[in-house]
C-alpha cells in the first residue's frame, strides 16, 4: 500500500505543481535548452524547449518519499530517505550545469572534469554510508546463476563508485530525444517496485513507486513533441536513483540488465570515438549515440522512443526472473 500512495502522490504534485507552477516559470525565466552543434539538424527546431523540467518530478518524488515513507522514519528506517538524497545531490549537480548553460546561452556548463569530481565524490560518500548503515557487502550477487563474487572491500569500493559514476553518465547519454531517458526509466523503475513488493522491502518500494509515479506524470509533458525537457538536472538525478536503487539492493549487476539501453547508449559512443581516431576519420554509426544512428536511418523520434522502451521492458522483465530466487534481503 505504501508503494501505491508513494506513487499516486508522486503523480499528483509532478503534474499539478510541475505544470501549473514549475513550467510556467521556467518559461517565464526563459530557461531554454541550448542544442548541439553536432547533432541532427532538424534538432534545431527545439531549440528555447524549457530545459531543467527534471525539477518537476524531484519534488514529486521527494513528497512522496516524505508522505509515504512517514511511518518508515519515524521507526528509525531511512533507508529510502539516504536514496533519494543521494539522486538529490546528482540533480544538484545537473542544476548547476543547467544553471550554466541557460545563464551563458549555450550548451556548455560545468567542464567534464569538474563534473567527474563531484560525481565520485558522491558516490564514494553514498557508499560509505550505506557500509556503514550495514546495507551493502563486498560481494557481487550474479542474476540467474545465484551466486556471489566476494571482492575485498578497497576492490569493491572502486568498482562500485566507477559503476555509480558510469551509470549515471550513462542515463545523461540516453536524454537526448523526446521522452526517451523518461520512457525507458520507466520500466526499470517497475523493476524495482516489483522486486521490493517480492522481497517485501518497504523502503525501498516507497522510492521506486514514487520514482515510477513522477516519471508518468512527467512523460505528459516530455513526450514527443515535448513541453520541456528535463536537463542534467533530471536525468543525473535519474541515474543516481537507478544506480542508488541497485545498490540499497545489493545487487548492482543488475544494471547490466535493467540498464541496457543506457550501456548500449554508452557503448555506441565508445565505439564511435575509437574507431574514428583507428581509421582516421571514419564513422561506425552515422551519428553517435544510438538514438541519433536510428534517427538518420530515417526512424521517427516516436519510433525509436517505443522500440527502446520495449527493449528497457523486456530485459527488466528478464532481470526480475533472473534475481526473484535470491530470497529475502538483509536490513
Amino acid at each position: 500500500m505504501d508503494m501505491i500512495i508513494a506513487c499516486l502522490v508522486s503523480f499528483a504534485v509532478t503534474a499539478v505543481v510541475g505544470g501549473k507552477v514549475i513550467l510556467p516559470f521556467l518559461v517565464r525565466r526563459k530557461a531554454g535548452q541550448s542544442i548541439r552543434e553536432d547533432g541532427p539538424k532538424w534538432h534545431a527546431s527545439k531549440a528555447g524547449t524549457p530545459t531543467m523540467g527534471g525539477l518537476m518530478f524531484i519534488l514529486g518524488i521527494g513528497v512522496a518519499v516524505i508522505t509515504a515513507g512517514w511511518r518508515q522514519m519515524a521507526e528509525g528506517e531511512f533507508t529510502h530517505l539516504y536514496v533519494y538524497l543521494f539522486a538529490l545531490v546528482f540533480g544538484a549537480i545537473g542544476f548547476f550545469d543547467d544553471f550554466q548553460k541557460v545563464h551563458r546561452h549555450q550548451n556548455m556548463g560545468l567542464t567534464a572534469l569538474q563534473k567527474f569530481l563531484l560525481q565520485v565524490a558522491a558516490a564514494v560518500a553514498f557508499l560509505a554510508l550505506m557500509r556503514l548503515e550495514g546495507m551493502l557487502t563486498p560481494s557481487l550477487y550474479v542474476p540467474f546463476f545465484n551466486v556471489y563474487i566476494h571482492l575485498s572491500w578497497p576492490v569493491y569500493m572502486v568498482l562500485a563508485a566507477f559503476i555509480i559514476v558510469g551509470t549515471v553518465n550513462a542515463v545523461n547519454l540516453t536524454d537526448g530525444l523526446d521522452g526517451l531517458a523518461t520512457s525507458v526509466t520507466i520500466p526499470v523503475a517497475l523493476f524495482f517496485v516489483s522486486a521490493a513488493t517480492w522481497w517485501g522491502y518497504r523502503q525501498m518500494g516507497i522510492f521506486a513507486g514514487a520514482l515510477l509515479g513522477g516519471l508518468l506524470a512527467f512523460l505528459i509533458f516530455n513526450a514527443h513533441p515535448a513541453k520541456v525537457f528535463m536537463g542534467d538536472t533530471g536525468s543525473l538525478f535519474l541515474g543516481g536513483a537507478v544506480a542508488a536503487l541497485a545498490f540499497a539492493f545489493d545487487m548492482p549487476l543488475v544494471l547490466v540488465l535493467v540498464g541496457i539501453i543506457y550501456i548500449l547508449e554508452t557503448l555506441s559512443d565508445i565505439i564511435q570515438v575509437a574507431y574514428f581516431k583507428l581509421t582516421h576519420g571514419k564513422r561506425f554509426f552515422k551519428m553517435a549515440p544510438l538514438h541519433h544512428h536510428f534517427e538518420l536511418c530515417g526512424w521517427s523520434e516516436l519510433k525509436i522512443v517505443v522500440v527502446f522502451t520495449a527493449v528497457s521492458a523486456i530485459f527488466c522483465t528478464l532481470a526480475y526472473f533472473g534475481v526473484m530466487n535470491r530470497g529475502f534481503l538483509a536490513g
